[in-house]
C-alpha cells in the first residue's frame, strides 16, 4: 500500500479540528474517518473524497476529478482527485470543505456500524 506522506500529512492538519477522527487502511491507501464515517482517503499521489452524489455530479462535469470505481462498480459518492490538483492550498481547502460538508448527512457503512456495535 503506497500513499504519499505530503498529502497524507496535509490531510491530517486539515481534519486536526475534527472531535473524532481514525486513520484507517482501506481502498489500498490510509482512509481518514470522521464521525465513523469515510471522508478522504490518501492513496498513491492522489485523494479519494466522499462529497455525495450530487455533489460528485457537479465536480465531474468541471473535470478537475474522476469518478471511483470499486470492483467493477460505480461509487457515486467518491471522486478521486489528484495529488498535483491540490497544490494549492485553496483547491485543497475546497475539496476538504466538500467532504466535510457531506460528512454531516453521510450514513455510517453498515460493516462499520456492526463492527462498532460489536466492540460495545
Amino acid at each position: 500500500m503506497a500513499y504519499d506522506e505530503q498529502l497524507t500529512n496535509r490531510a491530517r492538519e486539515a481534519l486536526s479540528e475534527q472531535p473524532k477522527i481514525d486513520e484507517i487502511k482501506m481502498f489500498q491507501g490510509l482512509c481518514f474517518m470522521v464521525d465513523d464515517k469515510m471522508c478522504v482517503c490518501v492513496r498513491d499521489n492522489g485523494l479519494l473524497f466522499r462529497i455525495g452524489q450530487n455533489q460528485a455530479a457537479v465536480e465531474l462535469e468541471k473535470g478537475d476529478c474522476r469518478q471511483m470505481i470499486n470492483g467493477g462498480r460505480v461509487m457515486k459518492d467518491y471522486v478521486w482527485v489528484d495529488g498535483d490538483d491540490v497544490s494549492s492550498s485553496k483547491k485543497f481547502s475546497y475539496w476538504m470543505e466538500l467532504a466535510l460538508e457531506f460528512n454531516k448527512v453521510a450514513k455510517a457503512s453498515m460493516k462499520r456500524a456492526s463492527r462498532l456495535k460489536a466492540k460495545g
